[in-house]
């Protein structure tokens, strides 16, 4: 029986920039680093308060089929590739730390129906999303669907 989610990858370009990036700036720890082969290196981080969840750094390469690696490569190189997301407990001022730390903000902090919600950078060019979330029902996120203004209250 399936009893949670373990692990996800984030593809990144240089592991060991990526290792640096997800501990010094956004807080991970290392939980393993080891190189089985010539070729690929088992490396993951998480935070510290999910020790049930890792995040697999790996850099795009066999075994998987060349046209996908060709294809990860183009999607890292241009920056669109999605990463993770991030629950935090005060959107504004984690988005002001990061900041502070150098790390690129895509968007800042807008109200959205599930909570405030910013867009950053990982140092691959992955984007990640943090979330401050917050209760909410259909008819908000409906009137939010429908370009309501007044269906949020600013920031």
């Amino acid at each position: 029986m399936i009893k949670n989610i373990s692990l996800t990858t984030v593809w990144v370009k240089d592991i060991d920039e990526s290792k640096a990036f997800y501990i010094d700036q956004l807080g991970f720890e290392e939980r393993s680093d080891v190189r089985l082969g010539d070729d690929f290196r088992w490396c993951t981080v998480g935070h510290p308060s999910q020790p049930e969840i890792d995040v697999h750094l790996s850099t795009p390469g066999p075994p998987l089929a060349p046209d996908y690696v060709d294809a990860l490569r183009r999607a890292l190189d241009e920056g669109g590739t999605f990463a993770v997301g991030l629950h935090v407990d005060d959107c504004v001022a984690t988005i002001a730390d990061l900041e502070a730390k150098g790390v690129e903000i895509i968007n800042p902090p807008e109200q959205r129906p599930y909570g405030v919600e910013a867009l950053i950078r990982d140092n691959t060019g992955n984007w990640l999303v943090l979330v401050e979330p917050r209760e909410f029902t259909q008819d908000e996120m409906e009137a939010y669907a429908g370009d309501d203004p007044s269906a949020l209250s600013p920031l």
